[in-house]
C-alpha cells in the first residue's frame, strides 16, 4: 500500500513538473528557505551537533536517488581496515522493518540480521566488508555511542549523513553524479536537489562518481565551480564491474564471461540508468529491463513477470545489482539463472590528497 502511494506521489510530481513547473517552484521556496535556516542556525551555533569520541567521516549527497553512496561506503570501510584500523559504519537503515533505536547488524565476525529487518544497503555493506562492525539507527551519535559502549572500534563512517548535521563529522565527503547534471538545478519538490547548491561549502572534499560514464561531466562541475571558486579540485570516482556473483549460489565468474549475451536486467535502486549503462559496457545486449521504485520490497509476486518473461523469450541470463539482490535470494526457485555485478570503486584522480586526507582524519 505505501509503496503504491510513492509510486503515485512520484508520478503526479513528474505530471505537475510537465503541467505546473510554476507551481512546484513556489513550493519550493519554502522548503528551501527551512532548510537554509536549519543550516545556519546549526552553522552560527545555535544548534549544537553532538560530537563522538573517535573520527567520523561521513559520505553523503546533495540529491534525492543515487550517487554512489553505498559503493564509496564499501570501499572506505575496506581501505580503512586495511590501514589497520576498525571500523564502523553508521546507517539509517532506509525502509527497515525493524525499528528498534539501535540495531547491530554486524560485530565484525557475524551478520546478526537479516536484509529485510535492516535494509539493502547496511545487509550489502555487511556482506562486502569483512571485518566492520555496522549498526542502524535514527540518531547517529546515540548509534555510535551503544556501539562504542559494546564494541571497540577506531573511526566511524557515517552512511547518507551530509544532511545529518547533529552528529559532528571530521570529514565531510559530499557525492556528485556525473550523469546527473539536471539534478543540481532545482530544490525538491521542483527538482532533486534536497538542500541548495551553496550547501557544497560545508564539504570537505567533493567526489565526482560515474566520471567514466559520462562523456559530459565536465556540465556538472561547472556549476559546483561556479560555488567553490577557481580552486576547485574535485575527486574522480569511477565503478568498474569486475564480477559477476550468482545470487543462490554465490559463485563468482569474471565479467568478461558476460560478453555477447543476451540479458534481462531488472534493478529498484535510484539511478536505474547507470545500472544498465553499465551492463551495456560489459558487453551484453539487454533484451529486456524491469525498472522498480528505490528501495523496493521484492515479493513472489514481483517477480513473477521477470521469470515469466525469461522463460518465454531468447536471453541467456537475468541481471541485477549487489543491492536487489540480497532482498532476493530467498525468493528465487532452484535453477534460477540470476546473477548480480559487483562493482569495484577506483580513485581516477586526485588519489593520493583524498589518501592523505583521509590518513590525516583518522590518524
Amino acid at each position: 500500500m505505501m509503496l503504491d502511494l510513492r509510486i503515485q506521489a512520484k508520478k503526479s510530481l513528474s505530471w505537475l513538473n510537465r503541467h505546473c513547473p510554476g507551481l512546484l517552484t513556489v513550493l519550493a521556496i519554502p522548503y528551501g528557505l527551512a532548510i537554509q535556516t536549519r543550516g545556519k542556525l546549526y552553522e552560527k551555533g545555535w544548534l549544537k551537533s553532538s560530537r563522538l569520541p573517535r573520527p567520523v567521516i561521513s559520505v553523503g549527497n546533495l540529491t534525492v536517488g543515487g550517487t554512489g553512496k553505498t559503493p564509496v561506503v564499501i570501499w572506505l570501510a575496506n581501505w580503512l581496515r586495511a590501514n589497520g584500523k576498525q571500523v564502523g559504519i553508521l546507517s539509517r537503515g532506509y525502509r527497515r522493518k525493524n525499528t528498534a533505536d539501535c540495531v547491530l547488524v554486524t560485530n565484525g565476525h557475524e551478520c546478526l540480521v537479516s536484509a529485510v529487518e535492516v535494509g539493502d544497503e547496511p545487509f550489502l555493506m555487511a556482506q562486502c566488508c569483512p571485518g566492520a562492525v555496522i549498526a542502524v539507527g535514527h540518531d547517529r551519535y546515540k548509534l555510535g555511542s551503544w556501539v562504542l559502549d559494546q564494541l571497540n572500534v577506531d573511526c566511524f563512517v557515517l552512511d547518507d549523513g551530509f544532511q545529518h548535521l547533529c552528529l559532528f563529522r571530521d570529514c565531510n565527503l559530499l557525492l556528485v553524479d556525473a550523469l546527473d547534471q539536471q539534478g543540481l538545478t532545482a530544490l525538491l519538490p521542483r527538482g532533486r536537489l534536497r538542500e541548495p547548491l551553496s550547501a557544497i561549502r560545508r564539504a570537505t572534499s567533493i567526489l565526482v562518481t560515474r566520471t567514466n560514464q559520462s562523456p559530459n561531466y565536465l556540465d556538472v562541475i561547472q556549476p559546483l565551480q561556479a560555488v567553490i571558486g577557481e580552486n576547485f579540485s574535485p575527486i574522480h570516482v569511477e565503478f568498474h564491474s569486475l564480477s559477476v556473483v550468482n545470487i543462490r549460489t554465490r559463485q563468482v565468474k569474471a565479467g568478461d564471461w558476460l560478453i555477447g549475451k543476451r540479458a534481462i536486467i531488472f534493478s529498484g535502486i535510484g539511478n536505474a540508468s547507470s545500472f544498465s549503462r553499465t551492463v551495456e559496457q560489459m558487453g551484453v545486449t539487454i533484451v529486456k529491463e524491469f525498472e522498480f521504485a528505490d528501495h523496493f520490497s521484492y515479493s513472489v509476486t514481483s517477480l513473477e513477470p521477470i521469470r515469466a518473461y525469461a522463460q518465454r523469450h531468447n536471453s541467456d541470463v537475468t541481471l541485477t545489482t549487489e543491492k536487489d539482490g540480497v532482498k532476493i535470494s530467498s525468493l528465487l526457485q532452484d535453477g534460477e539463472n540470476v546473477w548480480a555485478i559487483r562493482l569495484e570503486t577506483r580513485i581516477e584522480k586526485g588519489e593520493k590528497e583524498f589518501l592523505e586526507l583521509l590518513q590525516r582524519v583518522v590518524a
